[in-house]
């Protein structure tokens, strides 16, 4: 008899406690509701905002997804808070799990930061052709963590933000215009003056070849069977490689014309009489 009235006894305390909790778990279920409709309703304002203006869209991308789970976090609090739970034991529960996802998540968290510093100072964007880590590509997508660059190739290629930022970068975009050196060698029997002509002539011909700064020809080295010349012009760098490519097949056709030999590594074997 006395556990039955024990166990009605717990019954009653727990639907007391269920009549007093509901009022504040309802209330939570709102504040859920309303909060997504919220935090969906600010993301398309934002978006709308972004259309309108001229950001970087890997900015873009960034803030908007930022702006998002922050705004989920902050949701989030407000309605474990409404269900109950200290704001104090709370803010403890959320450093504790920050501190162990923090040093689960080391590389993840330099890849963030690094993602944040390129976002912030630019050293490169979006269509941008870099050359980075050992890998020479243009850039696709710049996103919280990783860079996707796309090769001559066009594989994909997923740089992580960590090494991007911390690690040398060369942006062949930065500027609107790029020099060229194209070397090539000439036997010691050839006409330099005739060869460097020919050379100049071939980037006055050829209309993706800037006039200034003017192309110039010089003796780069006294090689041990040839003679080589060092080619540099400039280019804009939508014309670059189509400049270079031209010159590099031109040179051939014109030196053949010209009776100029391109001479190739040969060993001469002398064979002494027995």
């Amino acid at each position: 008899m006395d556990k039955l009235n024990d166990l009605e006894g717990f019954a009653k305390e727990a639907w007391n406690w269920i009549l007093d909790f509901l009022p504040d778990l309802i209330t939570a279920v709102i504040i859920l509701v309303v909060g997504l409709w919220v935090i969906r309703f600010l993301n398309h304002i934002v978006r709308r905002f972004f259309d309108k203006k001229d950001f970087d869209p890997a900015l873009e991308t960034f803030l908007q997804s930022f702006i998002k789970i922050s705004l989920k976090v902050i949701l989030f609090v407000l309605v474990i808070t409404q269900l109950g739970v200290k704001s104090s034991s709370l803010v403890a529960m959320l450093g504790a799990a920050g501190l162990a996802v923090g040093l689960a998540l080391q590389g993840s968290l330099a890849n963030f930061a690094g993602g944040v510093l390129i976002l912030i100072f630019k050293p490169f964007r979006v269509g941008d052709f870099i050359s980075a880590q050992g890998v020479d590509g243009t850039v696709k997508e710049i996103s919280i963590f990783t860079t996707k660059l796309n090769t001559f190739g066009n594989q994909l290629a997923i740089i992580p933000n960590g090494q991007l930022s911390n690690n040398n970068i060369i942006n062949y975009n930065a500027e609107d215009k790029r020099r060229d050196k194209i070397e090539v060698g000439i036997s010691y029997s050839s006409n330099i003056k005739k060869a460097k002509d020919i050379l100049l002539e071939i980037c006055s011909q050829y209309e993706n070849i800037l006039e200034d700064p003017a192309p110039e020809v010089y003796v780069g080295e006294l090689a041990d069977s040839a003679v080589v010349l060092s080619l540099r012009f400039w280019a804009a760098n939508e014309n670059f490689w189509a400049a270079h490519f031209h010159v590099m097949e031109t040179l051939k056709y014109r030196f053949d014309e010209a009776g100029i030999e391109i001479p190739f590594p040969q060993i001469d074997v002398h064979q002494k009489p027995a």
